[in-house]
């Protein structure tokens, strides 16, 4: 049998910069879908850890929505230690447009800054408005469909803060 001579494999050439972006996106990626960190409509990171969040859809266009956010933000106010409130702008507009319509309507409570597709196991709402329960550990629980008050959002998540 003749013998070959082979080649070593060639190496793929990594620029160092771009070696070093990689890293940081790996970096980043992993440590927001380990940590749970969501995105507010600022930029900031979201400590959402340990609490109940109420994920609420909304929408300009949406009449029953203007009317369920003075309820949010009253249960955001009162709540807040145990429960953190998100709104998702269902249109997904530009941040600056969302940050328009959300000083419109005086939302106090925190806005992501996209959706999270798929992040609980559910498909965006078709019905607006609409609210995610999620439990402390992360778990979609259930989806309440319609405009809520402060005393119903109460009622919701109660079995989830006693948890």
């Amino acid at each position: 049998m003749p013998v070959v001579a082979s080649r070593p494999a060639k190496r793929p050439n990594l620029n160092p910069v771009a070696a070093l972006l990689l890293l940081i996106a790996l970096a980043i990626g992993g440590c927001e879908s380990r940590s749970g960190g969501l995105i507010a409509l600022n930029g900031d990171r979201l400590e959402t850890g340990g609490k109940v969040l109420l994920v609420n859809y909304w929408a300009e266009w949406c009449a029953p929505c203007r009317e369920e956010i003075p309820e949010l933000n009253d249960f955001y106010r009162e709540h807040g230690e145990q429960v953190l409130v998100l709104g998702i702008n269902f249109d997904q507009p530009p941040v600056e447009e969302v940050q328009r319509q959300a000083d419109k309507f005086g939302i106090a409570f925190p806005l992501l800054a996209a959706a999270p597709k798929g992040r609980w196991g559910q498909a965006v709402p078709q019905v607006l408005p609409s609210t995610f329960i999620i439990d402390r550990s992360g778990q979609w629980q259930r989806t309440l469909v319609g405009p809520q008050t402060a005393t119903s959002l109460q009622e919701a998540i109660r079995p989830y803060l006693e948890q």
